[in-house]
């Protein structure tokens, strides 16, 4: 940047700002300026030749000659993931569009860690219609990181209305909540056959589940957990043992996704 005081053409500088966000001016020593807008660096310089002596009643013109090509780093459910060039300030939304948007997989949070406070993540929330979050378009910064978080997600597939992966923004989810998002079971739905199939570390496992007790309010409902998949097998099909999981985790996979209201 370059940086003039009027009627000291002596004092006149162009200087790069440092990695920590500091530029050296003659006579005032290191200013640090990172995250201030141009104007608001002109009243530091001024104020700094003033409250040191070197000038009286300061005019400081500052010019950015040119932008360091760092960006920052969005990272997560969004299109297209990587680094994206901040020139100037960047609002957060402005970023997140031109990283293509959020996936349909996106949760409703994303996490800022601005460089120079890494130590210090900043957690923003979001509704499906990004405008009705307005004070969440947050100033972004070259070197800062953006995280979108993915949304928990539990899956209904087999003989239901709906076969469909929901998102768990609530937290949680029951098997009556999730068979009702599914739109029920239908008339040839085998209520016996019906299980949770867990993925996790070790691998997938099944829990069997009484849907037909927790229907008629004659067994607990069960809460599920992040990527369970509910299958609910038809009476048509017989069930073998690895069958009915790789059948359920198929049909997952090929699941769209709905959000919860």
């Amino acid at each position: 940047m370059e940086v003039g005081v009027y009627n000291v053409p002596e004092l006149t500088t162009k200087a790069r700002v440092s990695s920590k966000g500091e530029v050296y001016l003659p006579l005032i020593d290191y200013v640090h300026v990172a995250g201030m807008t141009a104007e608001e660096a002109e009243g530091l310089i001024q104020k700094r030749f003033s409250d040191g002596g070197f000038v009286k009643n300061p005019h400081v013109t500052l010019f950015v000659d040119q932008y360091a090509s760092q960006g920052a780093s969005i990272l997560g459910e969004v299109a297209r993931p990587g680094v994206y060039p901040v020139p100037g300030q960047q609002r957060l939304f402005d970023l997140i569009s031109a990283a293509g948007g959020f996936t349909e997989k996106a949760g409703r949070s994303i996490t800022v860690t601005h460089r120079d406070q890494p130590d210090k993540p900043i957690t923003v929330p979001l509704s499906r219609n990004v405008t009705d979050n307005p004070e969440s378009n947050i100033a972004i910064l070259p070197g800062d990181t953006i995280i979108v978080r993915k949304a928990d997600l539990v899956y209904v597939v087999g003989d239901v209305g709906r076969p469909s992966g929901f998102l768990m923004d609530s937290g949680h989810l029951t098997v009556l909540q999730a068979i009702a998002l599914a739109g029920g079971t239908t008339r040839t739905a085998n209520l016996g056959g019906t299980r949770i199939i867990h993925r996790g570390p070790g691998g997938p496992s099944e829990t069997p589940v009484e849907l037909k007790k927790i229907l008629r309010a004659k067994a607990p409902d069960v809460t599920m957990q992040a990527d369970d998949i509910l299958f609910v097998p038809t009476s048509a099909t017989k069930l073998f043992a690895g069958r009915a999981m790789e059948a359920a985790m198929q049909a997952a996979t090929a699941a769209s996704i709905v959000a919860i209201p």
